[in-house]
């Protein structure tokens, strides 16, 4: 537990899954607190809360506050942002192109990133391993343009790049790929 709060926050995880690190650190930079409750076997016994917190799903992390379940990550990240917007720092710009920015790389990194570390991990053969291997190199070439690593940079007063990095808060990405940057749009 770490924080402040007047409200109940639990927070279903396992240790193992980056989206609900990403909510750990949601939590953390706004600083409330929460009660963590790890899912030990997510493949064989599913607990009956995470069943009844996310029954479309079945997965981790949920955010119960006051009784009511929240599933996604970043949908989780969004809503802390919105409830308890006077605690802490903001985690997403307050402009509407900031905040569509932030959800555009996250929702990039979840889609290309992560799905192309699961092949290298669960890849059956040495040929899928490496596949999986090329495609994440790809993806980071995307977030690291002209070959440099990308700088992540936290403007004042706002959480460290490490949220950024994670994914929690993508909008201080100050190069970024061709044709999407903070100063024009991923959605045209």
């Amino acid at each position: 537990m770490a924080g402040q709060s007047s409200h109940s926050l639990k927070l279903l995880g396992m240790f193992a899954s980056p989206f609900a690190l990403r909510v750990q650190l949601a939590l953390s930079f706004k600083g409330l607190r929460y009660e963590y409750l790890e899912e030990k076997d997510l493949h064989n016994n599913k607990g009956e809360l995470l069943l009844k917190s996310n029954p479309v799903h079945k997965k981790v992390p949920v955010l119960i506050h006051d009784g009511k379940p929240v599933c996604e990550s970043m949908i989780i990240v969004q809503y802390l942002d919105e409830a308890f917007a006077g605690v802490g720092p903001s985690l997403l710009p307050s402009d509407p192109h900031g905040r569509a920015v932030a959800r555009f790389w996250a929702a990039y990194i979840d889609e290309k990133l992560f799905s192309s570390w699961m092949t290298v991990f669960r890849g059956k053969t040495d040929e899928e391993k490496a596949e999986g291997t090329r495609q994440s190199f790809a993806v980071a070439a995307t977030l690291e343009p002209g070959g440099s690593p990308a700088r992540w940079s936290a403007p004042k007063g706002s959480p460290s790049s490490a949220a950024t990095a994670s994914g929690t808060s993508t909008s201080h990405l100050e190069d970024s790929s061709p044709g999407c940057t903070p100063s024009r749009s991923c959605m045209d």
